[in-house]
């Protein structure tokens, strides 16, 4: 195998490949990067056997640079190739596989030598023979994955609320994620394919490989995005994720959004974050990191306290309030990521006790669930 090539060009690829790396690898081979020459570019691949990210550099793009003598594959350390290629000296590199499978990088006067594997030893990607594809608006999808990828579990105790779960038809995804103190949930409307039906595609996405990807793709173009028995394939210009999707049967969540509150507030949801972030220095110093709310008829407060340094009491400016007094505690930085995911417009959550979940939904939007944050309380004894 022997090519030159655009240096910036194999180094954000290279970048986007290496985010499917793990060091935590058991196996050894997957701690590498797999280069493969063929006639028509060059394909990097990285993975860690759950996801795997492949792009493909077009011999025909001028831009690229990109001049293939000798097709092969060869599997290089992700980590000493990557600190190689960022710090040589010109715009142009080039790789040769060498005797044994060392490998000779060299740029203008340059030159490094790194041992390889054979290609054929790294596993083939998936084989995605899907019935659909379908074209999903990159801007849109990136929301939706932000918007539900907090509520997203990092404990592989259940292993199915790590993903976020996704329904396909009827022209609308729906997202939904939880860990069980938590909700967040966006549905958007989608054009379906032409062969769709009327069958509702279900399936569970890890939350990493949502999270690599939107890292990875821009709002230029529509991310394509094809489904099997197990494994999901996007692709987005020339960038190839693969993820396994996981096993189970996701709980119906729609039973846990109550339809009536007791109390509701309307407010604007960057000034709340911006108070919810001033309590959060003092309760991150307690044990409970717990923030409590506190309406009635003449204010509403929000605070904090920590026995070691001091409290907090901040009043909050609100839009609307109707119903009940209420006073009910929970996890700030739950409350500040849901609030992030408004942005700039004003919020509507709704209370029923200080023992039930409440819900956060954009405040001309609280006709549905197309959009909703929903957090569990803590108990919590009364000061």
């Amino acid at each position: 195998m022997k090519f030159s090539i655009n240096r910036s060009v194999f180094i954000q690829n290279l970048t986007d490949v290496q985010r499917a790396i793990s060091s935590r690898t058991t196996i050894p081979v997957l701690t590498g990067v797999k280069i493969s020459a063929k006639e028509e570019g060059i394909y990097l691949t990285g993975s860690d056997a759950t996801i795997s990210i492949e792009a493909f550099i077009d011999a025909k793009d001028d831009d690229n640079k990109l001049k293939i003598e000798n097709t092969g594959d060869i599997v290089l350390p992700s980590r000493f190739l990557g600190e190689i290629v960022k710090k040589l000296p010109s715009d142009i590199m080039n790789v040769e596989v060498i005797d044994n499978f060392q490998t000779e990088i060299t740029s203008d006067r340059a030159s490094f030598k790194l041992k390889g594997v054979n290609g054929n030893e790294y596993p083939r990607l998936p084989e995605i023979d899907a019935k659909q594809t379908y074209s999903l608006p990159t801007d849109t999808f990136k929301q939706v994955v932000n918007q539900t990828i907090i509520s997203v579990s990092n404990q592989e105790i259940r292993p199915i609320f790590t993903g976020i779960h996704f329904e396909i038809g009827n022209g609308e995804l729906k997202a939904v994620a939880t860990d069980s103190h938590r909700l967040s949930q966006r549905i958007m409307p989608l054009t379906m394919p032409e062969n769709a039906g009327d069958e509702v595609l279900d399936i569970n996405i890890p939350g990493r490989s949502l999270q690599e990807l939107i890292r990875i793709v821009d709002n230029n173009e529509d991310i394509e995005m094809m489904v099997t028995d197990n494994q999901v394939l996007f692709k987005a210009r020339n960038i190839y994720l693969y993820s396994r999707l996981l096993e189970g049967n996701y709980p119906n969540t729609d039973r846990l959004l109550p339809t009536e509150h007791s109390t509701t507030i309307e407010v604007s949801a960057s000034e709340l974050v911006n108070a919810v972030e001033r309590a959060l220095i003092l309760s991150h110093e307690g044990k409970n990191n717990v923030v409590r709310l506190t309406i009635t008829n003449d204010d509403i407060v929000l605070s904090s306290q920590s026995a070691e340094v001091g409290n907090v009491e901040e009043s909050i400016n609100v839009v609307k309030a109707e119903g009940d007094a209420l006073e009910i505690s929970f996890n700030p930085d739950y409350l500040r990521e849901a609030l992030k995911s408004f942005g700039q417009q004003n919020v509507s959550i709704g209370f029923q006790s200080p023992s039930h979940p409440f819900t956060l939904l954009p405040s001309d939007q609280t006709d549905n669930f197309n959009f909703v944050q929903l957090i569990t309380p803590i108990r919590t004894p009364r000061a």
